[in-house]
This record gives structure tokens, C-alpha cells and sequence, in this order.
């Protein structure tokens, strides 16, 4: 299959994910290629998070959104899906976890099946750049920060500024209630002096 074909068979995905080439070199030449995309789409699903190189992940991600996009498309009743999924899953029994974990999990999606995420490169050492490529929805914990606890935020500012207000309402309630049984402590206290007998000896 040549990248005019894999063009064709991208812009047929439901998310749109670019086919790039990449020059992924190999002793193997395009055999060895083609081998180590299947293992990095392999260990994607078998793993749902994989860490390597950008050229790698770059390239096995779209494969890897089209494997699944053709699954929920098709059904495991597809002879061409079937194929294909045959074709890329090395392990044979990560075709049944496509069909019955991944098809349940991306089925009503609407964003893409897949994330990658700039990886930090190893120092000292020649520079590669390096990513991590996962499937949303894994079990793992998320690589991105959350930023819904910023105090700066506007909506975070307005929540402390509406807690504040309660308070300071609730406060008020308690000063009023303490300050009426006050005044009533002051007003009943000269009755029960003057109703109590005086004792003489």
C-alpha cells in the first residue's frame, strides 16, 4: 500500500489524523518499517500507554485511530476489519479486547481515541525528541495538570468571594441571635431578683 492509499483511507476517519511518512530507518528496510509499526500499534493496546520516539508515535497513532475507527465502523462481523485488525495486533488476543473493550469505551466519542504528549529527552545523550501516546479513557493516572484549583482563575475568585459573603452572612445570624438572648438574659434577670424571697437571720 502506497501513502497516496493511506491518504485515501485516513481522510475516511471519523477524527481527522494526518498520514505521515516518517523516515523510521531500519536494516529491514520497509519490512523492518512496517514490523515495528505493528509492534508500537500492538503495544498501544495491549499497554494504553507506551512511551518512544516522536517519529514512531506520530506515524503508529493514526494506524492505530483507524484500526479503531474502522471496529466501531464495522463490527468484529467485517472480513476486512477483521484483516486488519489481524494485520496489526501481533498478539492475537488483543483482537478481542478491541472489539469488546475499545468499540464499548470510543463508540460515542467525539475527539479523537488517542493523546500524545511531549515526553522529557534523556540527558546527556544525542537529542531525540520523545512522546507518549495513549488512549483516552486508560487507567493510568492523567499526565496533565489540574489547573481547576488555580487561585487565579475567575470562576475559583468568584467562589471564594461567594464563600466569603456566606460566612460573613452566617456570621451576622449568629451575632443577632446571641445579641437578642442578651438583651432578653438582661430583661428577665431584676424579675426573678425581685420574685425570690429574702431570707432574714
Amino acid at each position: 500500500m502506497n501513502q497516496a492509499d493511506v491518504g485515501k483511507l485516513m481522510s475516511q476517519l471519523r477524527i481527522s489524523i494526518q498520514a505521515r511518512k516518517r523516515n523510521l530507518k531500519n536494516p529491514k528496510g520497509e519490512e523492518g518499517r512496517l514490523l515495528k509499526l505493528r509492534k508500537t500499534v500492538t503495544a498501544l493496546l495491549k499497554h494504553e500507554r507506551i512511551e518512544l520516539y516522536y517519529n514512531r508515535a506520530d506515524e503508529a497513532r493514526g494506524y492505530a485511530e483507524l484500526l479503531i475507527s474502522n471496529a466501531i465502523r464495522y463490527g468484529d462481523r467485517h472480513k476486512a476489519t477483521m484483516e486488519l485488525a489481524d494485520f496489526w495486533l501481533l498478539e492475537k488476543q488483543l483482537v478481542h479486547k478491541l472489539f469488546k473493550v475499545f468499540v464499548p469505551r470510543f463508540e460515542n466519542t467525539s475527539v479523537s481515541y488517542t493523546r500524545m504528549y511531549a515526553a522529557p529527552r534523556d540527558y546527556p545523550g544525542m537529542y531525540y525528541k520523545k512522546s507518549v501516546l495513549e488512549l483516552r479513557g486508560n487507567p493510568y493516572p492523567s499526565l496533565t495538570r489540574d489547573y481547576s484549583h488555580n487561585r487565579s482563575f475567575l470562576h475559583n475568585i468568584l467562589l471564594d468571594e461567594a464563600r466569603k459573603d456566606y460566612k460573613r452572612e452566617k456570621f451576622a445570624e449568629v451575632a443577632d441571635k446571641h445579641g437578642a438572648q442578651t438583651t432578653e438574659d438582661k430583661h428577665k434577670k431584676p424579675e426573678t431578683q425581685s420574685q425570690a424571697p429574702e431570707i432574714t437571720a
